[in-house]
């Protein structure tokens, strides 16, 4: 795996904290230089300082629109190249509809959704001109099994699994890989309002995953022979039943 990603260039969204972390921190191990891209500039700087020169900084909110669509100008001055690239940045918004906050529904929609597309797009273009590349969304179960109790949330991921299939057919003549990790609950920022005794709970029982197997899922994904593609890669905890 090391040597298929050695000298490669990758950016990845939401690489503050969580799934978006761990991947920077595998790829830099497999000798890859990674962009990390997040709106916290503090947290970032000091991130890439720890991680060491192949972490470079961006600071881009990816609710800005315009910032968004000049992303792939910026990789590109700072990193030289850009040959992997993942759109992982996400929000969660779980509970019933009938008592649901549609302003939260909205600001979590425009991420997960509108900002997530919006971003490959502004890296698309120099990906089709180089005739090869790959990109990768940060999906969920829930984009493949209806989760009852986050149908908000459900539904982006399910917008999520469809760009994916439509975007992979669109691209793959000039040589661009399109798929979609689909991680169940993984112990990330997004279950910060759990109580502490539900996180125990679901940490005792397996029922929770660390943002390092996923990091592990998405180096397999883009270590397959360029003649493969990994559309969905579906990771669980052992003793979730979906």
């Amino acid at each position: 795996m090391k040597d298929e990603l050695k000298g490669k260039v990758a950016a990845i969204t939401g690489a503050a904290s969580g799934i978006g972390l761990e991947c920077a921190r595998s790829l830099i191990a497999a000798d890859a230089k990674v962009v990390l891209i997040d709106r916290a500039e503090e947290r970032l700087m000091q991130l890439c300082t720890e991680l060491g020169p192949r972490a470079i900084p961006l600071v881009i909110d990816l609710m800005d629109p315009r910032a968004v669509d000049g992303m792939a100008e910026q990789i590109l001055e700072k990193a030289g190249s850009l040959d992997i690239f993942h759109a992982n940045a996400g929000a969660y918004v779980g509970g019933e509809v009938a008592t649901g906050d549609p302003d939260a529904w909205d600001r979590m929609l425009n991420l997960n959704i509108n900002a997530a597309f919006r971003s490959v797009r502004a890296v698309l273009p120099h990906m089709v001109e180089q005739k090869s590349g790959d990109i990768i969304l940060t999906s969920s179960i829930a984009g493949i099994v209806p989760v009852v109790w986050e149908p908000i949330y459900t539904a982006s991921k399910f917008a999520v699994q469809a760009f994916v299939h439509t975007l992979r057919r669109q691209v793959a003549p000039h040589g661009i890989r399109v798929g979609a990790v689909a991680p169940g609950p993984v112990v990330t920022a997004l279950l910060d309002d759990w109580p502490k005794a539900k996180m125990e709970e679901a940490l005792a029982n397996g029922s929770l995953m660390q943002p390092k197997e996923v990091a592990d899922a998405v180096l397999f994904m883009l270590s397959r022979p360029r003649t493969v593609t990994v559309r969905d890669l579906v990771i669980l905890p052992l003793t979730v039943d979906l």
